[in-house]
């Protein structure tokens, strides 16, 4: 029963670290879905109130990492509101679309066409926040592949 309880474990926080390379995959769930099936299994003591508040905080950065990230790599490049849903949608619909390389081309596509097709950017500017949106989303993703470490990292030391 131990291997079937931490082949469960591992293959949440497995599927939590896979949605940082697809989007639609909710990270954040599945990582706490690894620490209850944990306490389920084992025992909830080693996951007492600290661990919960640190495990929020972590999470709240992840969510402003994220949001900071976009805005920054859009708006940087001189992108507005529109190329920030640009790029969001292509980040969504990209790995889908385009296997392996969507997950960067999606965003490119999807910042670069809603500044052309909406906000009647030049060819020269789309691109810019185009490749705007990819920095922001390639920053985003080190930050909270750093932040979902330490929290896993917490989570092991404590049980």
């Amino acid at each position: 029963m131990d291997i079937l309880s931490w082949l469960l474990i591992i293959v949440s926080i497995i599927i939590a670290f896979a949605g940082l390379i697809y989007p639609v995959i909710p990270s954040v769930v599945f990582l706490v879905l690894a620490y209850i099936l944990y306490g389920l299994f084992y025992s909830f003591e080693p996951l007492n109130f600290t661990f919960w508040a640190v495990q929020l905080l972590f999470m709240l950065l992840i969510f402003a990492a994220d949001h900071l990230a976009n805005i920054f790599g859009v708006k940087k490049y001189g992108g507005t509101k529109v190329g920030m849903w640009g790029s969001t949608i292509g980040l969504i619909l990209g790995p889908f679309l385009i296997p392996f390389l969507g997950i960067i081309i999606g965003p490119f596509i999807g910042a670069f066409l809603a500044e052309i097709l909406v906000n009647r950017a030049s060819f020269r500017e789309a691109l810019k926040i185009g490749f705007g949106s990819v920095i922001g989303f390639v920053g985003s993703t080190i930050v909270k592949s750093v932040i979902m470490v330490i929290m896993v990292g917490y989570f092991l030391i404590l049980v």
